[in-house]
């Protein structure tokens, strides 16, 4: 999924790279590499007739009338292809500009959006300016290094003066330009010298900052990180797809399974992030750009090593591409500054209270149903206790994506709407716990009777359950499962062992899967069962977890009956029932923070409290876990607005399974570290937060192997999201 999300994104994206492999192929980037003197590339023209340098200029200045968005999913399409010359730095210059004031906007805008004029912005330098008793302000000094500064007729300059620091306009005669040599062997920079220049009052861009400058580099510099990313993602995993070592494809080594997965995290990541910046305004903006700063050049670095290694010797030689990648993504990377520096303005942004609101932009069509919602949920509200959860439950407000009568056959939309309106009202669903894995299945598979008899209860509330899935030699390899069930007269007779098993000790009720018929392969022969967790022959043993609770137990079966009737599905087919359950599992548990209370929020808070400043390396640390959590929540909106448009998450849902389940960890680990000593403590809630967070410390160790462990979750995503080849059968 690309940085783009809508249907006219998309193919704003697929124009672009059709158009960049017609007219950037290979030879025009190896052209560049050889030239001794950069020039405007033979493709400059058609960028500026596809309308491609004014995305983000209103009409009025010659540009599509688009925003940052367009000219971001242009950039990181064109960042794919290793596109030389001085598209970036032109499109970043008009951006600029445009954030200011006065007269420039008209003069210069036209020219940059129709490819007459190109530019380049300096982040850094020397530039001093004073101003004489008339106001003209002469500048003099040198900025470098400066991103297509050989190639640039405008240049837009810092300049620190007795206003503090001013930005300007200068144009190609004012200045020097000296080309210096470039990491980047496909796109120049250069020192910028002037000495005693005036510059004429409409050139002094007024209203423009530092920050507001740094910010618009983030997000697109960021996209373009994100497009050198994506490359080395798709060529690597290409590669390990056809690449033969001992036998076999190299992708289907864990070893390079794992890297191409966190390659992909890296860079869904990065294209989360530069996208919510571009949506981001006011106080928020240099919040998301600063998380976009440390995101995107850092995933582009890792995904542009990674691919490397990947390819092997071939990968570290001068005539693959792939080191034009890594040269490209530390230029980008150096020239925003490092992620250090972005990192310690989230921190600031993060510390100072700002935080970033991910609201929806719903169509006008859903006021309707939203009202129609609301009086709903009004009369519910009215109700308390047991009566208001059976409400809930029977108007299909717990569940509502399932269909009638147990949810409301609900489309992505009027979810949204019933999120919002029940937290409008105060109104809190039941608790349901392992039970909200377990209605969809018995839904979808179970009988009429199953229905009605389990149903209701549950979605209200008042029917626990727990999940008997895991065995001591059958964990995520669920396939592997040795209980047997005998059938008898009326019914099944289950004979085994059950571990970590959650709540079991208080269940009423326990899904179960067990082998029916040894001779089939193993993901065959498996049926689903409900379980009486009072029947005679169950046997529940709570397990002490490192926290010092039983959450967990262990649950024997020895000639435990369960009647036909609470066979969910067919017989042998039960494998089709628990891989509904286990979805909706991960998707339950990629939501929250699993009752630890592990959240930025809390580690915000904690912060707070400490009653002192936080040393440079703990900002460092806190930063990166804000950066993280504003990471997932950018990727849940994105795959929520996938789901309002009618079409698949793809890798945004996968990803964010992932880093929801190693998050909360993060936090906790943060949290103990800022504590220090006083982390010595007994890890127990009612001791204040010492003990608090050692609690998390310890109760989070568990998130990354239940509801399949992090490595299991790293196949799914190599295999499904990039296609690389599955593990090979044992003994095959």
């Amino acid at each position: 999924m690309a940085i783009g999300l809508s249907e006219e994104h998309e193919a704003l994206r697929e124009s672009v790279s059709g158009w960049a492999e017609r007219n950037v192929p290979a030879e025009v980037v190896r052209s560049a590499v050889g030239a001794e003197t950069e020039e405007r590339p033979g493709f400059w023209a058609g960028l500026a007739d596809q309308g491609l340098l004014g995305l983000h200029l209103p009409e009025e200045y010659g540009g599509s009338g688009f925003g940052l968005l367009e000219t971001a999913v242009a950039v990181e399409a064109l960042g794919e292809r290793m596109a030389p010359g001085p598209y970036v730095p032109t499109v970043l210059a008009s951006a600029v500009i445009l954030a200011s004031d006065g007269k420039a906007r008209a003069e210069l805008l036209p020219g940059l959006a129709e490819g007459a004029l190109t530019g380049a912005v300096a982040f850094t330098g020397t530039l001093t300016g004073t101003r004489d008793d008339e106001g003209v302000l002469t500048v003099s000094g040198t900025a470098e290094p400066v991103l297509g500064a050989a190639l640039a007729e405008v240049f837009v300059l810092p300049v620190s003066t007795d206003r503090g620091e001013e930005w300007v306009v200068l144009s190609r005669e004012s200045v020097t330009v000296t080309p210096l040599k470039s990491l980047d062997l496909t796109r120049g920079v250069a020192k910028v010298e002037i000495g005693s220049v005036g510059v004429p009052g409409e050139r002094v861009l007024d209203g423009l900052t530092g920050a507001v400058v740094r910010d618009l580099a983030a997000i697109v510099l960021g996209a373009e990180a994100a497009g050198v990313a994506s490359w080395c993602v798709r060529a690597a995993t290409d590669y390990a797809k056809v690449r033969v070592q001992f036998g076999r494809p190299i992708g289907q080594f864990q070893g390079i399974k794992h890297k191409a997965a966190r390659m992909l995290v890296a860079l869904e990541q990065a294209r989360a992030t530069v996208w919510d910046a571009t949506r981001a305004s006011g106080d928020e903006l240099g919040y998301a750009a600063a998380i976009a700063g440390v995101m995107a050049p850092d995933a582009a670095v890792q995904c542009a090593k990674d691919a490397i290694q990947t390819f092997g010797g071939i990968g570290y030689t001068f005539e693959h591409d792939a080191h034009l990648y890594f040269r490209r993504a530390l230029t980008l990377r150096a020239l925003l500054g490092s992620s250090a520096e972005w990192a310690e303005s989230v921190a600031s942004h993060a510390l100072a209270g700002v935080a970033r609101e991910m609201e929806l932009d719903l169509p006008e069509d859903a006021e309707a149903l939203r009202s129609s919602l609301r009086e709903e949920i009004a009369e519910i509200a009215e109700l308390e206790g047991k009566e208001q959860k059976r409400a809930l439950a029977g108007k299909g407000f717990v569940m509502p994506h399932l269909p009638r009568p147990w949810g409301r056959g609900a489309s992505p939309l009027e979810q949204v709407l019933i999120y919002q309106e029940l937290k409008a009202a105060r109104v809190r669903l039941p608790q349901m716990i392992i039970g909200a894995w377990v209605v969809p299945s018995i839904a979808a598979y179970g009988t009429t009777e199953q229905q009605e008899r389990f149903l209701p209860a549950t979605l209200a509330g008042e029917m626990i359950w727990c999940q008997l899935f895991s065995e001591p030699g059958a964990g995520s390899d669920l396939a592997s499962l040795q209980m047997k069930a005998e059938q008898v007269e009326g019914g099944w007779k289950l004979n085994g062992q059950k571990i970590w098993t959650s709540v079991a000790h208080v269940a009423e009720w326990g899904i179960c899967i067990a082998r029916t018929d040894t001779s089939k392969p193993k993901h065959d022969g498996i049926t689903y069962f409900v379980v009486d967790m009072k029947a005679p022959g169950v046997t529940v043993r709570p397990l002490t977890e490192m926290t010092g609770e039983n959450l967990f137990n262990e649950v024997f079966f020895d000639d435990v009956f369960v009647p036909d009737d609470l066979v969910v599905g067919e017989i042998n087919e039960g494998w089709r029932v628990a891989r509904n359950t286990l979805s909706n599992e991960r998707v339950s548990l990629s939501s929250g923070s699993g009752g630890t209370g592990s959240s930025v929020t809390d580690l915000l808070g904690l912060a707070s409290r400490l009653g002192r400043e936080l040393t440079a390396a703990e900002r460092q640390e806190l930063a990166r876990v804000v950066c993280e959590g504003h990471s997932i929540n950018a990727l849940s909106m994105r795959v929520t607005l996938k789901q309002l448009a009618g079409s698949e998450p793809g890798a945004d849902a996968s990803v964010r399974k992932l880093l929801s389940t190693s998050h909360a960890q993060h936090v906790s680990e943060c949290a103990v570290s800022l504590l220090g000593a006083s982390a010595t403590v007994a890890a127990d809630m009612k001791l204040g937060d010492a003990g608090y967070w050692n609690r998390a410390v310890l109760a989070t160790r568990a998130m990354t192997i239940y509801g399949g462990t992090t490595e299991v979750q790293l196949n799914i995503i190599a295999e499904r999201m990039l296609g690389l080849p599955r593990d090979p059968e044992p003994g095959k």
